[in-house]
């Protein structure tokens, strides 16, 4: 059994008006001799998290965070808080894909706040958002790590239903990230684009594409060899491309196929996990259903 404080949940925090979800969800992991574990969860409204697992052995956590109406609409805003503390280490991952519904004249907010001790690692490996047509969507992020801490984290946006063959022809996407290590902004990424923009089709954009996708890796300079081994992943009808900072190590996705865009990442994991963290990438199992 894990060790877990007891849920403390609430009433969902509704407005009376417009009856928009505010959700929150704080996770607290936690070490003990050679285990990480699910120290602290505390939620208000419909944003939880399923029982930690262990599918690795003892020294990684892994836990589902789940939105139980599973579909985002406008006005609604999601925020989940994550503490890492010193020496342990975090898998957290979706049940499936996360969906932004039509705006209806508000924007809809997803904010990250996540804060990694000393010797600590969380990995933030959610599946695909799909943007439905007319969604307005803000995503933010606040990352602080400490010096030897280490971070894996992707993101991937579907611009329209894919299987409903719909087009994002109206709506707003935003991101604002911030990623800093030991108080010092190493990571920060803005955007803002509404679907008639002139990046949508550029070469210089998304050149028309319905999907993006990032996946940054902060756990300083990564090997030569191991770079080159992810430079050498081919990607079938698609833009990839790959910076190593020295501090950051980013990937991009643009293409047509979220599930394409989740493979690639998932390969470039397999190469990397071995460096930062000296054990094989474990597929989380929600991922197999």
């Amino acid at each position: 059994m894990d060790d877990l404080k007891p849920a403390i949940s609430s009433p969902p925090l509704q407005s009376t008006v417009a009856k928009h979800w505010q959700a929150r969800l704080e996770l607290g992991f936690a070490r003990r001799d050679a285990r990480s574990y699910l120290a602290h969860r505390l939620h208000h409204g419909p944003l939880v998290v399923q029982k930690s697992l262990h599918p690795e052995g003892e020294d990684i956590c892994h836990a589902v965070v789940v939105h139980p109406p599973g579909g985002v609409a406008g006005g609604d805003a999601l925020h989940l808080q994550v503490n890492v503390a010193p020496g342990a280490r975090a898998l957290l991952t979706t049940p499936g894909a996360g969906k932004w519904y039509k705006a209806n004249g508000t924007k809809a907010t997803q904010t990250l706040q996540f804060q990694l001790a000393a010797g600590s690692g969380l990995e933030w490996l959610p599946q695909e958002n799909i943007l439905f047509n007319a969604a307005e969507v803000a995503f933010s992020a606040e990352i602080a790590l400490a010096a030897d801490a280490t971070l894996a984290a992707w993101d991937i946006v579907c611009l329209g239903r894919q299987a409903q063959q719909e087009v994002w022809q109206h709506g707003l996407y935003q991101l604002n990230q911030r990623i800093s290590r030991n108080g010092q902004l190493i990571w920060n990424e803005r955007a803002h684009m509404q679907a008639e923009d002139v990046v949508r089709t550029s070469r210089a954009g998304l050149g028309s594409a319905a999907v993006f996708g990032t996946f940054l890796v902060c756990a300083g300079v990564v090997p030569a060899e191991v770079v080159q081994a992810c430079r050498d992943i081919v990607v079938a009808d698609a833009n990839v491309g790959i910076t190593a900072l020295p501090e950051v190590l980013c990937i991009r996705y643009v293409g047509n196929a979220s599930q394409q865009a989740r493979q690639y990442f998932e390969q470039c994991w397999q190469l990397l996990r071995p460096w930062y963290y000296q054990k094989q990438a474990i597929r989380p199992r929600i991922w197999n259903t």
